[in-house]
């Protein structure tokens, strides 16, 4: 079985189908980017709907016994998260409501600064706030995992120390092996080996590169370098694929309401609004290799498991739950 720690876009039946045949037992899925309270109730009624018409394929899990049943049976197990905090609006009091509603996952800042923490695009990253402890605290004990993929290097630190359970970073890469803002320090994986945390290793090209998108064997090369540098327990997938993503999406997901201009986010000027999946990932099926790459890199079965599900059940297990 794989569990993906991000995935995005407009999930429909073909997704959940296409995410079956890949052997994807347990997926977390992007909620919401920039949207408030009352836009983030809308997204997860949306969600209930979905996997309520598509309950012979997806079911919705809070739970890791409920990612880990579900994913067996053959069905997806759908994990319900949000890139940004904005869903709580600055009230302490909407962590424990939203857990209580099924999420599970939350990332304390998507690509700018806000009351909680500064992003990795931010000149400067101020560190976690106290608003941002508050929260981090908050959701330990409401059962939300503390997401920190987009978060900058400084407040991410922050988060591992002000967190009483381990954290992850859901989608990202080592920026020792693959120089881009999006990735993350040397001192921020080691910090995450040492607590129990895990990082998902991405596939998106624009903080990939080309080299490790050229092969499975190139990109499970990347992942064991990852694991050389935090440890075979806390490397996992997270793979940032995203589903039926048009021109107004990616303008959203990069410029919300924030700006009149035009924001790159991961990409920059000159590059595919859309950038190229891995050369081995073309369709969301090809996930299956995944596996397979992991053994001719040198992994051994029990770690592929530990990489593939096995990491993610463990860091499920220790946050989806009331302190």
């Amino acid at each position: 079985m794989i569990i993906d720690g991000l995935q995005c876009g407009h999930f429909d039946r073909e997704a959940f189908q296409s995410l079956q045949k890949a052997g994807v037992g347990g997926v977390v899925v992007t909620c919401g980017f920039w949207e408030g309270a009352v836009e983030s109730l809308d997204s997860l009624g949306r969600w209930r709907d979905l996997v309520r018409e598509n309950a012979d394929v997806a079911e919705i899990a809070t739970t890791a016994d409920a990612v880990d049943r579900i994913g067996r049976s053959g069905k997806v197990a759908v994990i319900l998260g949000y890139q940004n905090a904005n869903l709580f609006e600055g009230r302490i009091r909407f962590v424990e409501l939203f857990a209580e509603l099924g999420v599970r996952v939350v990332q304390l800042t998507y690509n700018n600064q806000n009351e909680l923490a500064g992003s990795c695009y931010e000149a400067e990253d101020s560190g976690l706030a106290r608003f941002g402890k508050e929260v981090v605290r908050e959701m330990n004990a409401a059962g939300i995992l503390v997401d920190c993929s987009h978060v900058g290097d400084r407040s991410t630190l922050d988060a591992i120390e002000a967190s009483s359970r381990p954290i992850a970073v859901t989608h990202a890469n080592a920026r020792s092996l693959f120089d881009h803002k999006r990735n993350k320090s040397d001192d921020v994986l080691k910090a995450l080996g040492q607590t129990g945390g895990v990082i998902g290793c991405a596939a998106y090209r624009n903080i990939t590169g080309d080299d490790y998108c050229r092969s499975i064997e190139a990109w499970c090369t990347m992942v064991a370098r990852t694991v050389e540098i935090a440890g075979i327990d806390s490397v996992a997938i997270g793979t940032d694929r995203s589903h039926n993503f048009t021109a107004p999406d990616y303008a959203w997901m990069r410029q919300g309401r924030w700006t009149r201009g035009v924001d790159y986010g991961a990409s920059a000027a000159g590059r595919p609004l859309k950038a190229p999946p891995p050369d081995w990932f073309q369709k969301v099926e090809d996930l299956n290799v995944v596996p397979g790459g992991l053994r001719a890199v040198g992994f051994s079965d029990r770690e592929i498991a530990k990489i593939t599900h096995g990491n993610w059940l463990r860091l499920y297990e220790a946050t989806f739950r009331k302190q």
